[in-house]
């Protein structure tokens, strides 16, 4: 099983929510609150026989652990897990040693995010969409219709005032910067699967 969030960004082209939180302190250590919501369709897929390739998505605890026995100086605070009438809800907290074990879970790959600088002053960009959508009127529509009610939300808490760019691939600007110690987004997930020109969020401290 790959780690989590390179597997989750790929797999928002699914009935999929997410909601990513990372709490930073000054030395790089930090809490990483975690919560993704599965359609209970998508979710009965993988387990249909011949499947199982399908159900990927760590969705149990011991899915958690096991990736973070991999991965050096991460620990869970906490998980659980429940349903609703539409989808089953998976939330987890995880601490964290330093901004490089952060990334190893975020992005194994390193192809979704990247890093600059350090825990006194650096910059994390999240890709949340690489754009180029098929730009099919009949198929923007049936995806519109089965993401409705999704959404992604990214958010950081900083020890001081910080920024957050949300912008394109080119670099334009999507939104206005964003300015403080807290600093989220929040776009829905038809947003995201209909981008032309990519999502990108980037967090600098």
């Amino acid at each position: 099983m790959i780690t989590l969030i390179c597997l989750l960004f790929p797999l928002l082209n699914s009935c999929f929510g997410l909601n990513m939180d990372i709490t930073l302190n000054k030395n790089g250590s930090g809490i990483l609150s975690l919560e993704y919501r599965i359609s209970k369709l998508l979710d009965s897929l993988g387990k249909l026989e011949g499947n199982e390739r399908w159900n990927t998505i760590p969705a149990g605890k011991a899915d958690f652990e096991r990736t973070l026995s991999r991965l050096p100086g991460l620990k869970m605070l906490s998980f659980s897990s429940r349903e609703d009438q539409k989808d089953v809800i998976i939330s987890s907290k995880i601490e964290f040693g330093s901004i490089k074990a952060l990334m190893a879970f975020v992005d194994a790959s390193g192809g979704r995010s990247s890093l600059q600088g350090d825990p006194g002053s650096g910059s994390l960009r999240l890709t949340l969409s690489e754009g180029a959508a098929d730009g099919n009127p009949a198929l923007l529509q049936l995806i519109k219709e089965i993401s409705t009610s999704y959404s992604v939300d990214l958010s950081m808490s900083l020890q001081s005032e910080g920024s957050l760019d949300i912008v394109d691939n080119s670099g334009i600007p999507l939104e206005q910067q964003k300015r403080g110690k807290k600093l989220s987004c929040s776009f829905p997930l038809y947003t995201v699967l209909s981008s032309q020109n990519g999502i990108n969020a980037v967090f600098r401290w």
